[in-house]
């Protein structure tokens, strides 16, 4: 009966979370749909003015049905002023409807007709006419120079649409006006402003990186004394640098963001430690391999990791560097192009670390390889050590689930003190054993299968037994 109030219960909250889900959905729509009729009213009356000399009438305000939509949310946060909404409009309509402009210039030039000074261009894929810094001047300026100028620096580097990069315009070929290049809002603004999220990105090419959860614990990670303590240390900047920089004011005296690096042995809890400091701290944490990044093309490392950084600014994300020494290895005297490049690659990345606001973290296995003049830059260097009999006691104590019986001749602290094994090695140990239970059903441990497990583990790392 508990069991059927409890299915109940759980198909209750299903239900509730989808219904909360589609309300947001109905939500976002009623409110983009009301923007895109005041939008089509404002182009509307522009257009008048322009091609039959009428006086612009007076468009009301933009009222939205809730403030929890992802639009009323952006304008809540960024406030722009009515000619940069109608910018942002501008970009964002052929999201919503790709016919918008050829039907509102098809509504006024019926009998069809050229009309450049409106600007916009065609796409590869979308069939729909897309938005120019040209079109945007049409609308908001008509032929008076000084406003056509004023939404030319709307669209320059020095505001903040660009600077946060929420919108710009695309580069043009040399020779061409640089208005007539298309409105670009990036996809993860237009994601946001429709959908009212903002997907996880997917490793490929252009982002390399693989986002990082965990369902492990603080208490599951075993860590000496001194390599705790420092994790700490960068847990405390993460949780009050937003206070230390603004409110206490010290913004302007202390370089943005911080970076640490991790050394030790593979298996020693690296890259879980980075992964518990975003669980426990609310940002999203993302491994770079940089033996992947690196590329032998001259130019394309930098592309790379330009991309991945355009991508982390401005969210707060933790970045875990995997295999730093693949691009921080000691420098090499440049005896050919190639050298040149490859230390070139390493101050490009340097300095986009350097320029990150979040958490940077490199992780090496050998810190020997690391050039000194790169570690010199960092806030925190933390030593993951290999485990001592003590700490792998506590590893192998709690290692096993509770529904394999554990042999009566097995010393947990015998084990520790015998084999050295890192914590990820351990669990590899405990994987294969689980397994083997399951599988002849005996859902035990013996001493035996266990030391087999281990010299199977030893024999994958090459160590001599």
């Amino acid at each position: 009966m508990w069991f059927f109030f409890l299915c109940l219960l759980c198909l209750f909250v299903q239900k509730g979370i989808a219904k909360m889900g589609l309300a947001q959905m109905n939500l976002n729509a009623a409110n983009l749909q009301l923007a895109c009729d005041w939008f089509h009213d404002v182009v509307a009356d522009h257009l008048k003015g322009q091609l039959r000399q009428d006086e612009e009438g007076q468009i009301g305000s933009l009222n939205l049905w809730s403030e929890e939509s992802g639009l009323a949310k952006f304008i809540a946060i960024h406030q722009p002023d009515y000619e940069e909404f109608v910018v942002l409009m501008l970009a964002l309509i052929p999201n919503l409807k790709p016919g918008f402009f050829h039907k509102i210039i098809a509504e006024h030039l019926p009998e069809g007709g050229d009309f450049p000074e409106f600007g916009g261009v065609q796409g590869a894929s979308h069939r729909g006419l897309l938005a120019t810094g040209e079109t945007a001047q049409c609308i908001l300026a008509g032929e008076d120079i000084k406003k056509r100028i004023a939404v030319q620096r709307m669209l320059s580097s020095g505001h903040w649409f660009s600077k946060k990069r929420i919108l710009w315009l695309e580069p043009v070929r040399e020779g061409e006006p640089p208005m007539s290049g298309r409105l670009i809002l990036d996809p993860e603004i237009a994601e946001r402003l429709t959908t009212g999220t903002v997907s996880k990105p997917r490793f490929s090419i252009d982002f390399p990186a693989e986002h990082l959860e965990t369902e492990m614990e603080w208490d599951d990670l075993v860590l000496q004394p001194s390599t705790l303590r420092q994790i700490r240390e960068i847990e405390n900047w993460i949780k009050h640098s937003d206070t230390l920089l603004r409110e206490w004011g010290m913004k302007k005296r202390i370089k943005p963001g911080y970076r640490a690096l991790f050394h030790g042995p593979p298996g020693t809890g690296k890259t879980l430690t980075a992964t518990l400091l975003g669980k426990y701290t609310g940002k999203d944490v993302y491994r770079i391999d940089l033996s992947q990044v690196v590329s032998k093309y001259i130019g394309e490392t930098e592309k790379n990791l330009s991309g991945l950084f355009h991508k982390a600014e401005n969210k707060e994300w933790i970045l875990f560097f995997d295999e730093a020494d693949a691009l921080f290895g000691k420098r090499t005297d440049i005896r050919d192009a190639h050298d040149k490049y490859a230390n070139q690659e390493t101050a490009y990345l340097l300095q986009r670390i350097e320029g990150y606001d979040g958490l940077v973290i490199l992780a090496t296995n050998q810190r020997g390889n690391m050039d000194d003049a790169f570690t010199r830059r960092f806030q925190a260097i933390v030593h993951f050590p290999m485990p001592r009999p003590e700490e792998r006691y506590h590893i192998w104590s709690k290692a096993f689930p509770p529904q394999i019986e554990i042999g009566k001749e097995i010393d947990w602290r015998q084990i520790a003190a015998r084999f050295e094994l890192a914590g990820a090695g351990i669990m590899n140990v405990t994987h294969h054993c689980a397994l083997e239970a399951l599988a002849d059903q005996s859902r035990s441990l013996d001493i035996k299968r266990l030391e087999a497990a281990i010299m199977r583990e030893y024999s994958k790392e090459g160590k001599v037994v």
